[in-house]
């Protein structure tokens, strides 16, 4: 069985900083060890479980955070920006068994949860789709599902964790850290998070023919929230796009990959705003 790994790094255990999640900071270079830590334990655990492929998809930031050198050597990586489907790129592909989120944080404005945003958090406010808030979780497991592949992990602070047991109802979750504000957190020791995310990524593809794609029913409305009105003058000039309140954007999609990519396109017009 073909397995994707999507792992970004707010979610990690012991990171709860800015200064750790930023290129140049001063914690940076550790949080990249932390991250790469926890996408081999959730690869080793696939592997575990019987996996013959995994793919593991850098998503956090320009998405070159991870350590190659100190990968599972059995993975392929993908790293690099542009991505046409960002933190989900590879997966629309199809032909995984199983998709498995590590190191992911709730979406914006979830209290107790490390660093909380939604896809870039100097623009969206909030996300919906057909009316259902949506994290970033919530949102790449739609392009997983269009391509037939369930979400069975997803792995960060109990906060997130809660929300996406709602959200993708069935899954499986691990969590490393329990928030007790948006930057500070008790976290389990980082060889102690690695063992759960192992023995959890290794539950979900033992029993992977429990889960199911995560679908919504077309058209899709996406609905985008963004933090000022002028994210959103810079937002509205793409074509196809309504604004049905000053800070909301509004475009209907029939498919959900033209629905990703209009988001990514917002979040990138809107930024030119900030």
């Amino acid at each position: 069985m073909r397995i994707y790994i999507s792992v970004d790094m707010e979610g990690v255990a012991g990171i709860v900083r800015r200064h750790q999640v930023l290129r140049g900071e001063s914690g940076y270079d550790e949080a990249c060890r932390l991250m790469t830590g926890e996408a081999n334990a959730a690869a080793q655990g696939a592997f575990d479980a019987g996996a013959t492929e995994v793919l593991v998809n850098d998503s956090h930031g320009d998405m070159c955070n991870l350590l190659l050198e100190r990968l599972d050597p059995r993975v392929q990586v993908l790293t690099g920006n542009l991505k046409r489907f960002s933190m989900a790129e590879g997966v629309q592909d199809g032909g995984f068994g199983l998709a498995l989120y590590v190191g992911y944080h709730g979406g914006m404005g979830t209290q107790a949860a490390i660093l909380d945003h939604t896809y870039r958090s100097t623009v969206l406010w909030a996300v919906r789709v057909n009316g259902i808030a949506m994290n970033e979780a919530g949102l790449n497991a739609l392009v997983a599902g269009a391509a037939g592949t369930p979400v069975g992990l997803v792995t960060g602070d109990a906060s997130t964790c809660e929300q996406c047991r709602a959200l993708l109802p069935g899954i499986e979750t691990v969590t490393v850290k329990w928030a007790v504000s948006r930057m500070a957190a008790r976290s389990l020791h980082p060889e102690a998070a690695r063992a759960a995310i192992r023995e959890g990524a290794a539950r979900a593809v033992a029993a992977a023919d429990r889960f199911r794609p995560f679908r919504l029913e077309p058209p899709y409305a996406l609905e985008v929230d963004t933090i000022d009105t002028s994210m959103a003058d810079a937002a509205g000039i793409m074509p196809g796009v309504e604004r049905p309140g000053p800070r909301t954007l509004r475009y209907v999609a029939e498919d959900v990959s033209t629905l990703f990519r209009a988001l990514l396109s917002i979040v990138r017009l809107g930024g030119t705003a900030s």
